[in-house]
């Protein structure tokens, strides 16, 4: 069948555009009066058909319409000229070459197409999102009671079983030269002023009594639930 105007089949159902129909049925009267009185017949926007814009024969943008080839056919009729004859017959023969067992199915292919490269969007946005919340889902996995402070030879641990290469004498060290503990002295591993104030660290102190009777005190480095997360997001984050 030879093609007496151009096809879109891009959308939900086959249009043309309504200058090229206009053009084609050699209709004297301009666009801009013939389609609005085309419209009167009953024909409704979104459904029949949409506007868009295209280039006039100047070259200038110029408003155009995408209309259903059911709408089209009708239009068609209307004109009761030769040219509305030859061009309802094409769209009649259209229609039945569309509704064909073949074309229902390459339809049905093509729609079947679209929504596989969806899903595969869908994927690749959802895999995007998951190593985009990788740390804090690891540390909500990692540290189910987030409140209950640590050692940090167990921080270590966690870090070690999530993929940050680290074990308690390196973490120490990494912790000391970062201005997180006190390098030295009687205070060393001890949480630095910084380190207190922003709340990751708190100091367990466990008293001991001494075979003469006297009372030691012992004082313990603890992660917070608040430090826990803070170093476990840090360390991931950096490695990610």
């Amino acid at each position: 069948m030879n093609e007496l105007i151009r096809i879109n089949y891009e959308t939900e159902q086959p249009s043309v555009s309504a200058r090229d129909l206009h053009e084609g049925l050699e209709v004297k009267t301009a666009f801009k009066d013939w389609f609005p009185r085309m419209c009167e017949y009953g024909f409704e926007q979104e459904k029949d058909f949409c506007s868009k814009m295209s280039e006039s024969t100047g070259g200038r943008p110029a408003v155009d319409y995408e209309i259903s080839t059911d709408m089209a056919k009708q239009i068609c009729m209307i004109q009761r000229t030769e040219k509305g004859r030859e061009y309802r017959q094409y769209f009649l023969d259209l229609e039945k070459a569309w509704n064909t067992p073949e074309q229902v199915l390459a339809r049905g292919l093509k729609i079947a197409d679209r929504e596989i490269q969806r899903l595969k969007a869908d994927r690749a946005y959802l895999l995007e999102d998951v190593q985009r919340m990788r740390p804090k889902e690891i540390f909500a996995d990692a540290v189910s009671a987030s409140h209950t402070s640590i050692l940090i030879g167990d921080l270590a641990k966690i870090l070690k079983q999530n993929g940050v290469e680290t074990g308690q004498k390196r973490l120490f060290e990494y912790l000391r030269g970062n201005g997180f503990l006190i390098k030295g002295g009687s205070s060393k591993n001890m949480p630095t002023q910084r380190s207190m104030e922003m709340g990751l660290f708190e100091v367990k102190e466990t008293s001991i009594a001494n075979p003469d009777g006297s009372i030691r005190i012992t004082k313990t480095t603890k992660v917070t639930g608040k430090g826990q997360q803070y170093f476990v997001n840090h360390f991931l984050g950096a490695t990610a």
